[in-house]
């Protein structure tokens, strides 16, 4: 049975690992709360909580075994088969994404990227195979693809979502800024970088 956890607690499990995946170089073998809590300013409390959802107690002399952390870990948020992502939007933040993810060696896997400019159908792109948008239904059934991540243009970015919503995916990354009022049964994730940006701001301004 699939184990249910607050999306905050899958976002900081996800920190949790890619910081521990480091520690597999180092001699340290295990890691205490408060020095994992220090690395992402989070009250060890906090990472006790969550690593007791996913049935990890740590050891009070040691702390927590390393290996076992990033397998659990693994374990909890991960697919076996691993998860097969679209990107849709091969402009030059589409193209960042893109190069960021396939050089982090996640188990995200993009497998197919979706355009309208025909200059960029039908090439590869860092590795990975580029469609027109019009097929993006019987490609993304065929490729299994249920993570769509939204990089077009603002005024294209509600009608590209009915898209693929309609051809079957489940979840979405969303990089437009645009308020997509999705199903309820679809995962959306926005990431607004001018939003993050203003948010700063304001904390720093005098």
């Amino acid at each position: 049975m699939k184990l249910k956890l607050p999306a905050r607690t899958v976002e900081r499990l996800s920190k949790y690992r890619r910081l521990l995946e480091g520690y597999n170089d180092k001699e340290d073998t295990h890691i205490y709360s408060h020095h994992l809590a220090g690395m992402l300013n989070l009250t060890p409390e906090q990472v006790r909580r969550d690593l007791m959802l996913i049935g990890l107690s740590g050891n009070h002399r040691r702390g927590y075994n390393v290996r076992e952390l990033v397998q659990m870990i693994g374990k909890t948020i991960d697919r076996k088969e691993g998860q097969r992502l679209a990107l849709v939007g091969l402009g030059n933040l589409g193209r960042a994404v893109l190069g960021f993810i396939m050089k982090e060696g996640s188990n995200m896997n993009v497998v197919a990227v979706f355009d309208i400019d025909s200059n960029k159908v039908n090439t590869l792109i860092s590795g990975v195979p580029c469609f027109n948008l019009d097929d993006a239904k019987p490609i993304i059934k065929r490729e299994n693809i249920g993570i769509a991540i939204l990089t077009v243009p603002r005024e294209a970015a509600v009608n590209t979502a009915t898209l693929l919503i309609q051809s079957g995916i489940k979840g979405i990354l969303n990089f437009t800024s645009v308020h997509l009022d999705v199903p309820p049964e679809i995962y959306l994730k926005d990431y607004d970088i001018i939003t993050s940006l203003e948010e700063i701001g304001f904390f720093i301004k005098d």
